[in-house]
């Protein structure tokens, strides 16, 4: 029987809302990495780690706020260019706890979604945001590569 396995990479990503409808953002240094701008908060899944159990990790160390409760809405998936999946395991949340503490990761600030067309985003992460807030939609997957972009699909 043929094996089913494949080299997969593991993360997630949080959308975290507060009681105005802003959002968490986290400015990420150009120098530092190569995607940048503002994003939403998240990482790498450990080995032996849950899910869920990731995300609020990755929130807390990001961003220094507990959350709680966080709801999976979909997936963000592609090819590396050495053939492996990368997953991103996309959460909503809007129950918190702490206060707000910047990481070397980058700064953290509120900003509500109207105010986005005056920032430098994270690359696609206006079609990625659809994903977190259109009921039909839950997967956004990079179909294939191109030169500077991907070919996009939405379910």
């Amino acid at each position: 029987m043929m094996s089913r396995a494949q080299a997969t990479i593991l993360t997630n990503m949080c959308l975290l809302k507060d009681s105005e409808g802003r959002y968490l953002m986290q400015i990420r240094d150009p120098k530092r990495y190569s995607w940048s701008g503002a994003a939403l908060p998240g990482g790498h899944i450990e080995p032996h780690e849950g899910l869920v159990e990731s995300v609020i990790r990755e929130v807390k160390e990001e961003t220094g706020l507990l959350i709680r409760n966080p709801k999976l809405v979909g997936m963000k998936h592609w090819y590396t260019k050495d053939n492996e999946r990368y997953l991103v395991f996309l959460y909503t949340a809007t129950e918190y706890s702490g206060s707000l503490v910047s990481s070397d990761e980058g700064e953290v600030l509120w900003v509500h979604p109207d105010n986005f067309n005056k920032m430098t985003l994270a690359y696609d992460l206006l079609n990625l945001l659809r994903v977190f807030e259109e009921n039909e939609l839950n997967e956004l997957f990079y179909r294939e590569r191109l030169e500077n972009d991907f070919i996009r699909e939405f379910w």
